[in-house]
């Protein structure tokens, strides 16, 4: 299981953020995670990332039960892009060119400078610089580029350590049309090429045992949480969508049978319609 909540309630100040909230993430699925602002998103986020505690329930993230196991290990597990993370970049290693960013995700750190990297690291953020079309801006420092390019080197720096949980916070926040899709277009990409190699690496010779049968549930790697309230960023590779308010599951499941009119006038509190176009939601406001 790579995410597994269980009654899990966080409240603030004597106010409920989230509300005993279950939500089961299985290996080979990908999440989108819907919600107005103010919905809870951010407060779920945290305690799947282990830096908030529930204040009810249990949270277990592939297969570790916070409580009871090393967070900062588990942590490593995890990559997380968001605005924030580009502006503690931005603020703090803003010199550091794009390659020396994407490398400090292999470590879960800000800044490469208490870390060594061998040629064959070198090699692979140069790959996932190019998995993103960026290779060009390799050399150039990171607070030079533009929001999009930023946001390009970050998704690369999630890859660059193998991670087996990707959370995608709205990166395309501030993006223009054209920046938006572009980037879309390589989170798709990768991801489908992420999942075509694993099911290979699943699916040896060997016959069927209980061993391989483990190894194919982790090979299933990197499972995605994409987490925004704008519905037409749900890629055809997403497979499943969760829809909060006001910290409650309105509805989970299989993304079709989530996005619907009804659900999303619920959400965002107008009237919805949705049409589907190359595998995509499109909302508009009746």
């Amino acid at each position: 299981m790579i995410v597994d909540l269980r009654d899990v309630s966080w409240r603030q100040q004597g106010r409920t953020i989230v509300s005993e909230l279950n939500w089961r993430i299985e290996p080979g699925q990908h999440w989108a995670l819907i919600g107005p602002n103010g919905s809870g998103k951010t407060s779920l986020l945290n305690m799947i990332l282990g830096y908030q505690w529930p204040t009810k329930g249990q949270i277990s993230v592939l297969g570790q039960r916070y409580g009871a196991c090393d967070m900062q290990a588990v942590r490593k597990s995890i990559a997380y892009v968001s605005s924030s993370l580009g502006a503690r970049f931005h603020a703090s290693h803003g010199e550091d060119s794009a390659r020396d960013v994407v490398k400090s995700g292999k470590h879960a750190a800000i800044g490469v400078s208490y870390h060594r990297f061998s040629d064959e690291d070198e090699m692979r953020a140069e790959a996932m610089l190019d998995s993103f079309g960026c290779l060009r801006l390799a050399d150039r420092p990171f607070r030079q580029l533009s929001q999009g390019e930023q946001q390009k080197v970050l998704l690369a720096r999630a890859w660059m350590g193998d991670p087996d949980l990707i959370i995608l916070d709205e990166p395309c926040t501030g993006l223009d049309v054209g920046s938006r899709e572009n980037l879309l277009g390589a989170i798709s990409a990768l991801a489908a090429q992420s999942s075509k190699q694993s099911v290979r690496g699943a699916t040896g010779t060997e016959g069927p045992s209980a061993e391989n049968e483990t190894t194919r549930e982790a090979a299933f790697a990197p499972t995605m949480i994409y987490v925004t309230h704008h519905v037409e960023e749900v890629l055809p590779v997403f497979t499943h969508a969760l829809v909060l308010k006001f910290g409650e599951c309105l509805a989970a499941g299989e993304k079709r049978t989530v996005l619907t009119d009804d659900n999303l006038t619920r959400a965002f509190e107008v009237p919805c319609h949705i049409v589907w176009a190359n595998g995509r939601p499109w909302l508009t406001v009746v």
